[in-house]
């Protein structure tokens, strides 16, 4: 993994065309505003063990819908929706299992996102 702060990571992504089109819409908003940022966090480390973690990820590139629950439009923002992408934006190895500071700094990328979305 590359040695990257979340916070150079949403600049650079920020910077790419594809990735700074994504916004949370009032819907998305609404959700966090009822869940709470807690809430989102334990979705958000969900689905990052379900469908980002395993060393074999059957439909990679495929598995994070483009809609449906703020963390998915966050993992596309921050390039955090499969295994190539990570790989591209911030170096973390594909066909292994992710480790904890590699789940724990995804998690901390999309949170950020969120968050930012949020003052918007």
């Amino acid at each position: 993994m590359k040695n990257i702060s979340v916070n150079d990571a949403l600049e650079n992504l920020s910077k790419s065309k594809f990735r700074s089109r994504f916004h949370l819409r009032e819907k998305e908003k609404q959700y966090v505003y009822e869940k709470g940022f807690d809430v989102i966090k334990s979705h958000t480390d969900d689905f990052i063990n379900q469908r980002l973690s395993p060393s074999v990820i059957p439909n990679d590139g495929k598995q994070t819908p483009m809609k449906g629950h703020p963390t998915f439009i966050a993992q596309h923002a921050t390039a955090c929706c499969c295994r190539g992408c990570l790989f591209k934006w911030y170096g973390i190895e594909q066909n292994k299992e992710l480790n904890d500071k590699e789940k724990e700094f995804i998690s901390s990328v999309i949170m950020a996102w969120i968050k930012n979305e949020m003052i918007k």
